[in-house]
């Protein structure tokens, strides 16, 4: 119960599965994490089968717990947005094969930036460091795209 307080769904405690909504059923998956106590959790695209509003809406839970129970979390996403919200560090792999590419390292400009002030999602994006960071990564993520069309057509 106090896992399903922290993610706030200690009202639908009763209820089966089909009957939670699709963010809903998000956060009993991580209560059900947290309540392993782990030192690490994997999430691999927990997010990706959400509707944008959700998704934003569990992207701010999902700091907001982890502001209240601190965890390493090895999150996976292609979403770049997402990644430069969540991360402390974001790892860019390349294609085929999968190897780092590069690591930026999120958390002084979150610090410098002051976005763990900000309570939701827009005002963080809004913010020309976040934007700065993000386009970073896309500039990475085309030129792989055009180093493997080079390497295909060659």
């Amino acid at each position: 119960m106090e896992y399903l307080r922290t993610v706030k769904l200690h009202e639908h405690a009763t209820k089966y599965p089909h009957q939670l909504s699709g963010g809903m059923q998000q956060r009993v998956a991580i209560a059900r994490c947290y309540v392993l106590n782990p030192e690490v959790l994997l999430m691999d695209e927990p997010f990706g089968a959400l509707d944008a509003q959700t998704r934003t809406l569990m992207q701010e839970e999902l700091i907001k717990l982890a502001r209240k129970i601190p965890r390493t979390v090895l999150f996976i996403t292609h979403a770049v947005e997402e990644a430069v919200y969540l991360a402390d560090r974001v790892v860019v792999m390349t294609r085929r094969p999968g190897k780092i590419a590069e690591i930026i390292d999120v958390a002084p400009v979150r610090a410098a930036g002051g976005w763990d002030k900000l309570t939701r999602v827009e005002e963080v994006m809004e913010q020309a460091s976040f934007t700065e960071l993000k386009s970073r990564i896309w500039r990475l993520l085309r030129e792989q795209q055009v180093n493997l069309e080079r390497r295909e057509h060659a």
